[in-house]
């Protein structure tokens, strides 16, 4: 089966309902060859099972085939940011944060506040630069909710978010978000690559708008996060 996620052809066999059930709107038809071809195999799914028994075989597929893919995005210029991504009015606001720590019920609160607003990946976002610009992808791999859109839209920031009473929030430079974005996304294990991951890495926290935030569940919370991190 070949899918058409982040402007790649991509080429898997699902052999797993949960895969499966996420890769329709993904599915490519066309002739092009395959860029990625993920070729894990049953026993790999099997073998990491045994690891890690409190994964069943479906969840260890949907988990590591997307680990693979992520992995080999790099060797296109795109990283994962594990985010909630929302988009709206043409643009892609990501927030990235540690599990539970509420991003996606921030972004959720976006879709109360702004009719209009769509998830665009909730949990593992690709970032691709095509052209001159910074793009959010919808990815089959997008938390256990499944909400994600096969779509680009160019980014407006990228805010790394923790819980606070009050809303503030600030715009960063790109040295100071380097460890939380290191922490939130998938680092090649061949050394060859570690070079050119940093590289991509590095352009995208000087070409990209990043902030950091301490936030409340509140729709003030919206108003101040958008307020920053809007085109104007």
């Amino acid at each position: 089966m070949k899918l058409s996620v982040a402007e790649l052809i991509v080429e898997i066999t699902p052999k797993y309902e949960l895969l499966k059930s996420r890769l329709g709107p993904y599915i490519y038809d066309g002739e092009k060859d395959a860029d990625i071809v993920i070729p894990l195999s049953e026993q790999f799914f099997i073998d990491r099972h045994n690891e890690h028994p409190e994964l069943t075989l479906e969840e260890c597929e949907y988990l590591y085939t997307g680990s693979c893919f992520y992995t080999e995005l790099i060797k296109f210029g795109g990283v994962l940011l594990h985010a909630s991504c929302v988009q709206y009015e043409n643009y892609a606001y990501l927030f990235s944060a540690n599990s539970g720590t509420g991003k996606s019920t921030h972004t959720h609160l976006w879709l109360q506040k702004f009719p209009g607003a769509e998830i665009l990946n909730d949990d593992k976002p690709a970032i691709r630069k095509i052209g001159e610009k910074y793009y959010a992808f919808g990815t089959p791999w997008s938390g256990k909710f499944d909400e994600s859109i096969n779509t680009k839209t160019e980014i407006a920031g990228i805010t790394f978010l923790s819980r606070g009473e009050t809303n503030e929030i600030e715009r960063v430079s790109g040295s100071d978000v380097m460890f939380e974005f290191m922490n939130q996304t998938v680092r090649p294990s061949k050394k060859e690559y570690m070079v050119f991951f940093m590289e991509i890495l590095d352009k995208i926290l000087s070409d990209v708008p990043v902030f950091k935030m301490k936030c409340n569940i509140s729709e003030e919370a919206v108003e101040t996060s958008y307020n920053a991190m809007k085109r104007s």
